[in-house]
């Protein structure tokens, strides 16, 4: 069974969940394999169908997977934030405490989440153009989007994290993917929810990031 929502309500509230998953429920292979079905009809790029999914609920393949993304995690590079990410992050007052939180709840119980999408797409970008990098990620991002909506559907919440990258090689061996041929693109926990209320999230205005026929400056100047 599917949660009974509308186009518009699926949309806007497929959160990024970290403190609601439920982490002592299974989640059955056969709604993972729904949620896959329903990604791989996304647009790909030439209709090369580069995607993967690489799905990990096994107990201790979860344990060695969930160590990497700890030690990973721990050496992710943090870029400095400029004054409009600033701005734009607590645009809505503790907005940004509320992701750190859920943050550090995710990380302290990795290893308990039932289980693990990482989706990989064939072809490295690693320094490859910007022509060449948004085909790629063209061709992978509106799958696992499409995967998430699929999993809110069915009352199971994920998030999009990239702490694989630090050390995707080491990620790549224990799963026993190619690297040079297969790059993983993201890791995804995934869980039942507890409870299925989720609601839109609050973002800033619209005349922030709308533009029309033209870049308008003023969307990008704080307050207008």
């Amino acid at each position: 069974m599917t949660l009974d929502l509308t186009p518009d309500q699926l949309l806007s509230t497929t959160r990024a969940v970290r403190k609601r998953l439920d982490l002592d429920r299974p989640v059955p292979r056969s709604l993972i394999e729904e949620c896959v079905d329903l990604a791989v009809q996304a647009p790909t790029g030439r209709n090369r169908q580069r995607w993967h999914f690489v799905v990990v609920t096994e107990a201790a393949q979860r344990r060695a997977v969930a160590d990497i993304y700890l030690r990973a995690l721990a050496q992710a590079p943090g870029r400095p934030l400029t004054e409009r990410d600033a701005w734009r992050m607590n645009y809505h007052p503790g907005s940004t405490e509320r992701v750190f939180d859920g943050l550090r709840h995710l990380a302290a119980n990795i290893h308990r989440v039932p289980a693990f999408v990482i989706p990989g797409v064939e072809g490295r970008t690693d320094h490859a153009s910007v022509a060449v990098q948004a085909g790629t990620w063209g061709s992978i991002l509106p799958a696992v989007w499409s995967f998430m909506p699929a999993a809110r559907a069915r009352g199971l919440g994920t998030v999009w994290t990239s702490a694989q990258a630090p050390l995707e090689r080491e990620l790549a061996e224990v799963l026993d993917v190619p690297y040079d041929d297969i790059m993983l693109a993201a890791f995804l926990p995934l869980a039942h929810t507890l409870g299925t209320d989720f609601k839109p999230a609050r973002r800033i205005p619209r005349e922030q990031v709308l533009h029309w026929d033209r870049w308008q400056r003023g969307a990008s100047a704080h307050g207008h």
